[in-house]
């Protein structure tokens, strides 16, 4: 007969599991305020939630031993507290649950794309004359149950970046004057534009409804009579860009919106939709306060 088998000796750990460097990661929440009741699919509670750490794995954040580690080493917080104990449940389409300080992506129901607005579209998700609009381009999208909407508007014609969203809460503070969200235009004018044209935008331009200033002001180019101006303001009234600067002097030939606080454009061609990426989706989250 053979020699019977020994065990294998333990292997002992050099350094606590909890010291172990894990990397998370965690994907931006689009949004976690919702109505009771609305729970993603595949994530029941019973009313009584879910472990943190079966919710962080679900939502990518990492293994449910890592979430554990994350957990013990104070990585995690819910509603705006760490959290360092085991098996503390959860409700995840309410509570705000952040790791290293990035709230975490667990509703999947919210979609963000930015639309490149080509001149003559209407910033209108139908219209009633059948002219065309934006809802031509995301038709398909809202046919499917996604029911976006667009953030603020770009006039008919007006080009460039536009947000579109079924986030209300987000569609909302963005909006709102008390953010200060910038957006960035690049303005075609007529006139070969100088240092007092630049002067005059960021102190400050009189219009028929108050006072308006621009936050930067840039002369790209000087061409044969015409000018190309960047422009950054985070005021929202109507047609603000193109009446500061026919006041100056300039009347606009062509204006494109470009950017809307750190999202871009980029190489997005006129008519076509993106997803926003989660350093973006980040951002704008931080740029409104939630």
């Amino acid at each position: 007969m053979g020699k019977p088998k020994q065990a294998k000796p333990v292997k002992q750990q050099s350094k606590r599991e909890s010291d172990t460097l894990i990397i998370s990661n965690a994907r931006p929440a689009r949004k976690q305020h919702v109505r009771k009741g609305e729970l993603s699919a595949g994530t029941q509670d019973n009313g009584q939630g879910v472990r943190l750490q079966k919710v962080l794995a679900q939502a990518g954040v990492a293994s449910r031993r890592h979430a554990e580690i994350l957990i013990d080493s104070g990585r995690v917080e819910v509603n705006g507290k760490i959290v360092m104990e085991q098996g503390v449940r959860v409700h995840p389409n309410t509570d705000v649950i952040r790791v290293d300080g990035v709230r975490v992506n667990v509703n999947e129901e919210h979609q963000y794309f930015i639309l490149n607005k080509p001149r003559g579209l209407h910033s209108t998700m139908s219209d009633d004359l059948g002219r065309p609009c934006i809802g031509d381009i995301v038709g398909e999208r809202i046919a499917a149950g996604q029911r976006l909407f667009h953030v603020g508007r770009l006039d008919a014609d007006t080009e460039g970046l536009i947000l579109l969203t079924n986030d209300g809460e987000l569609g909302n503070r963005l909006m709102h004057p008390r953010y200060h969200v910038s957006k960035t235009y690049l303005a075609t004018v007529l006139g070969e534009a100088d240092k007092n044209l630049v002067r005059s935008l960021q102190k400050g331009i009189e219009l028929d409804d108050g006072p308006a200033k621009a936050d930067f002001v840039q002369i790209i180019d000087v061409h044969q009579g015409k000018s190309l101006i960047r422009i950054e303001l985070h005021e929202g009234r109507k047609h603000i860009v193109r009446r500061m600067l026919k006041a100056a002097g300039y009347p606009v030939q062509r204006l494109v919106r470009t950017k809307l606080h750190t999202v871009q454009l980029g190489e997005l061609t006129p008519g076509a939709v993106r997803a926003l990426n989660s350093s973006e989706l980040t951002s704008l989250y931080k740029a409104v306060d939630m």
